[in-house]
């Protein structure tokens, strides 16, 4: 893993929630931080409702991590675009992140444990 990089495990039950719903709540959360970027809390996949995500067209690449595939968040008061995202092909050195989905944090979406 590049030195910059560290995944840990989270204790506690986490939350994500969006536009009044909850899309996801889990015990085996991961955080993710890289260099000086705020740490990222990374959500299996199968604790979260994929019915309110919409996959994307959007694609980025990151030299650490491999190709980041987006979704969109679809809840009762917006579309949030491009607001999740997953690396399906992890590189090794981050292969824990394999299956889990991010959440860009903000007046929209929360990330918090519970």
């Amino acid at each position: 893993m590049a030195d910059h990089i560290r995944i840990r495990r989270l204790g506690g039950v986490w939350t994500v929630r969006s536009g009044g719903a909850v899309l996801g709540e889990s015990t085996n959360a991961l955080e993710l931080s890289e260099g000086d970027l705020p740490p990222v809390v990374y959500f299996p996949r199968e604790d979260i409702a994929m019915a309110m995500l919409d996959p994307s067209e959007t694609t980025t690449t990151c030299p650490h991590k491999g190709t980041a595939r987006y979704f969109d968040i679809v809840n009762r008061s917006a579309t949030l675009k491009d607001a999740v995202w997953s690396y399906e092909d992890p590189h090794d050195p981050v292969a824990a992140i394999k299956d889990h989905l991010a959440f860009f944090t903000g007046d929209l979406v929360t990330v918090e444990q519970i």
